[in-house]
């Protein structure tokens, strides 16, 4: 299992005695086929919800197919005035080593406004 979560497969067949004793260990896995019955084409085209799986390892870090796929989101960003003085030098630090002088700047200014 260890292997299996560090390699993250497309699919993972777990053909092994008391295989679903296995499932919660599997963390990286775009798909997982579990005991003799189950095969990767029955997951694929009928008993699965979606034959798009992350390939290449990237279910390391990315799911199969789902419906937060075709949910959009949007980050808000609402900071008060201490909230501002709290995190805004961290923030002007950071804007500069990543070499964004008027990121700085513009927190600078809001600083120094307050």
């Amino acid at each position: 299992i260890e292997l299996a979560n560090l390699y993250a497969p497309e699919h993972l067949c777990l053909l092994v005695d008391k295989a679903t004793s296995y499932i919660d260990q599997v963390s990286n896995a775009g798909c997982i086929v579990v005991g003799e019955k189950s095969t990767v084409v029955l997951g694929d085209y009928v008993a699965g919800p979606s034959h798009v799986l992350p390939t290449g390892a990237t279910a390391r870090f990315s799911s199969p197919l789902n419906i937060l796929d075709f949910v959009k989101f949007i980050s808000l960003v609402n900071v008060d005035k201490a909230s501002l003085k709290q995190l805004g030098k961290a923030a002007a630090t950071i804007a500069r080593a990543e070499g964004l002088e008027a990121h700085a700047r513009a927190v600078e200014k809001r600083l120094e406004t307050d």
